[in-house]
């Protein structure tokens, strides 16, 4: 149950600021005051949720008050009384944001009293959703250090755990024992992979952007120097084509998570007896947009898997090999960042992904 509403209340007269208060304090908790720094101090103490200030004042007008109480507290909803002499400036004020709305002198009672509960419904919604934003800030703060923190503590494990086994196969000729650790191995790597996988599908669902300067030949450098030591690459030709001659800003975590999958899944997804398996990467950078291209002569997408592709957890091969996240966090990426991806694939030819992004800073 909501507490009595908190009506403050200027008025130059003290005849008007008595009838007023007699009139509302059973229905509402009032106020008042005679002059702008009485009601500036009652504004600065007190919880106010309206304020009701008569336009024609000695020294100073209702909205010039409501000006200037904007800036020592924002919160309260404000109500004008006003002649029609005024209506000008009071129109003036209303576009302004300065006064919620206004009501003719003489006022009438219950005209009144609709007013400030109208005003005071406003001001609680207005609250709830300020609390509510504070709430989603700490909240996104909170998950920000939980997602990074336990990437970190999950792959401390596993590296310990894989450089155990490696030291371990070292130390023995017996084919089932080695067996025994490469299973391990394969367990260790496929699980970093999902960890890295959580990592990237937290970065592509981020709504906001963190945008700096975009150096695609350095990014595209640290992925494969990764790429090489995670799967060696000895069986794909891969090449790289880069035009950068401009400056382009975008997310670099959302770039990486783009090349990432996009790059992953035209490894993963060859054809296992083809001799050529190939990979060609280009990137140009021109008038303010990169053009990001990624193709391969892999296994293909059949025609009516392809528009379901970027769907979460969809799997266009029955191939075990993904997660059905990597497509769906490339789609997140960019039209996050306000591009836009096609796909192009023939099956047993291979596929392309072209995706359009915008420079995030002109």
């Amino acid at each position: 149950m909501k507490h009595k509403i908190h009506v403050l209340y200027l008025d130059d007269e003290d005849n008007n600021l008595n009838s007023f208060k007699a009139s509302l304090r059973k229905d509402f908790k009032v106020f008042t005051a005679i002059d702008a720094e009485e009601g500036f101090r009652i504004a600065g103490e007190e919880e106010i949720h309206v304020v009701i200030a008569d336009q024609r004042m000695p020294g100073i007008t209702g909205v010039e008050f409501f000006e200037k109480l904007v800036k020592i507290n924002p919160e309260p909803i404000r109500i004008l009384l006003t002649g029609y002499s005024d209506i000008a400036s009071v129109i003036d004020a209303i576009n302004r944001g300065e006064v919620y709305r206004f009501i003719d002198k003489p006022w009438n009672l219950e005209q009144i009293k609709n007013a400030i509960k109208t005003a005071a419904d406003i001001y609680y919604t207005r609250k709830e959703l300020k609390d509510k934003n504070e709430r989603l800030k700490k909240i996104h703060s909170e998950m920000n250090q939980f997602v990074y923190s336990l990437s970190h503590e999950l792959r401390g494990p596993l590296m310990s755990i894989s450089g155990v086994s490696k030291l371990a196969k070292m130390e023995t000729n017996d084919p089932n024992t080695l067996e025994y650790f490469e299973m391990i191995d394969s367990a260790t790597v496929k699980l970093d992979d999902f960890i890295y996988k959580m990592l990237d599908f937290y970065r592509s669902t981020k709504i906001e952007n963190k945008a700096t300067k975009i150096i695609f030949e350095e990014i595209v450098e640290e992925q494969f120097s990764a790429y090489r030591q995670k799967w060696g690459l000895n069986d794909v030709e891969t090449s790289v084509e880069i035009d950068q001659k401009e400056d382009f800003y975008s997310d670099d975590a959302k770039i990486r998570v783009i090349l990432n999958n996009l790059f992953s899944n035209a490894y993963k997804f060859q054809k296992e007896n083809e001799i050529y398996k190939k990979i060609h990467l280009k990137i140009k950078v021109e008038g303010g947009v990169s053009l990001i291209e990624i193709a391969d002569n892999g296994i293909g997408i059949e025609e009516n898997h392809q528009g379901e592709v970027f769907n979460l957890f969809h799997r266009a091969t029955q191939k075990n090999v993904g997660s059905g996240l990597g497509l769906y966090m490339v789609k997140e990426s960019v039209e996050q960042m306000n591009g836009t991806i096609e796909l192009v694939s023939y099956v047993t030819v291979g596929t392309t992904f072209r995706i359009t992004l915008p420079s995030m800073r002109n």
